[in-house]
């Protein structure tokens, strides 16, 4: 593929602590970058990374017309360069275009961005084990029009920047609480796009549960408040009776490649995987009984999260006495196990750009 390519005059690589990476804030020298118009995608060119202009009447900025992903790339064990999963996050971006009436950019050249992105600031991934280097792909309309309508121009951006673990506690359990009166999505919605609307939605709960000492706001499902589905910013699974049990992806979940990474490995090892509903009520009584031995959460940032305490209407419910689970600690160790190199891929998900 043909990829325009104009390098920064000097890295800024050696800048970086890479021992006291954060999340989300050290981004590499440069970015890809590709426009739509005239029914076409253009050229598609690296670029240093910095600033873009845009107009204040840039539709996006109005009407949330965007979607993005997020994967990442590790320093693998003999030495070489690990992407994981990046044809999964092409297949959902892909989905979240469709759902946001923009116009889908092919797989080849999608991963032929990634690679030669990846292979270009290939210094900027963190050797440590437990960081990685974070990619974002971004399309947001830019047509400058204040009006409700699709826009006839897109742009596509993907940056990249090393990161460290993405919750503060790092392996460690974590508290959560129901989302209360807040309401983040119902079929039919946008709950299933990873798109804007749904983490706006989610910004002013979140904050209500950080104040209170929580990582997270567990979801109930916007239409009767009982069913769980999801975590802010990670699917969620349960053990009960020693089956894997989380929420069945009906349209108001994001379809998790970490999730569907935790399935296939479950169901590889024989454990029994129910993707189905389930209520507050039942997590709750689960909890109290001792059926329910263990509460985690999944995704691309975090990985595994465990979960050792969930709040629910003025109750506080202890899991496994705030530990890790057995379970969650080995999904843990196989998934970073794989992407960094060390066991073997047994379902081809890692991707060598």
């Amino acid at each position: 593929m043909n990829i325009e390519t104009r390098k920064v005059e000097k890295s800024r690589v050696k800048e970086v602590d890479f021992d006291h990476l954060s999340f989300g804030e050290t981004f590499s020298d440069h970015m890809f970058q590709m426009d739509y118009a005239d029914g076409a995608w253009s050229t598609p060119r690296i670029v240093p990374f910095g600033k873009i202009e845009i107009l204040p009447s840039l539709t996006t900025l109005h009407y949330g017309q965007s979607v993005f992903e997020g994967l990442k790339a590790f320093r693998a064990k003999d030495g070489g360069i690990n992407i994981f999963r990046p044809d999964k996050h092409v297949e959902r971006m892909k989905h979240s275009c469709e759902r946001l009436c923009i116009p889908k950019v092919d797989t080849e050249t999608f991963m032929g961005g990634i690679d030669a992105l990846v292979k270009l600031d290939e210094k900027w991934i963190p050797r440590q084990r437990g960081s990685s280097l974070y990619i974002r792909p971004l399309i947001f309309a830019t047509e400058d029009y204040i009006g409700v309508r699709v826009s006839e121009t897109y742009s596509l951006i993907i940056m990249t920047g090393p990161v460290a673990a993405y919750y503060k506690e790092g392996f460690n359990p974590v508290k959560l609480m129901t989302s209360g009166d807040y309401v983040r999505a119902v079929r039919g919605g946008l709950g299933e796009a990873k798109t804007a609307a749904n983490y706006a939605a989610s910004l002013r709960p979140g904050e209500v549960a950080k104040r209170k000492g929580y990582a997270q706001v567990i979801w109930l499902d916007g239409v009767e408040g009982k069913w769980i589905d999801e975590v802010g910013t990670m699917n969620i699974c349960f053990v009960k009776d020693g089956a894997l049990v989380t929420p069945p992806l009906e349209g108001t979940i994001l379809p998790g490649v970490t999730r569907d990474s935790v399935l296939q490995l479950a169901r590889h090892w024989g454990i029994k995987v129910e993707e189905r509903r389930i209520s507050i009520d039942e997590v709750v009584s689960s909890i109290k009984d001792g059926s329910m031995t263990e509460v985690f959460g999944t995704g691309t940032a975090a990985v595994i999260s465990p979960v050792g305490e969930i709040f629910h209407k003025g109750e506080t419910l202890r899991i496994n006495d705030f530990k890790t689970g057995p379970l969650a600690q080995r999904l843990y160790d196989e998934i970073t196990g794989i992407q960094y190199g060390e066991k073997k891929d047994l379902f081809g998900w890692v991707h060598r750009p």
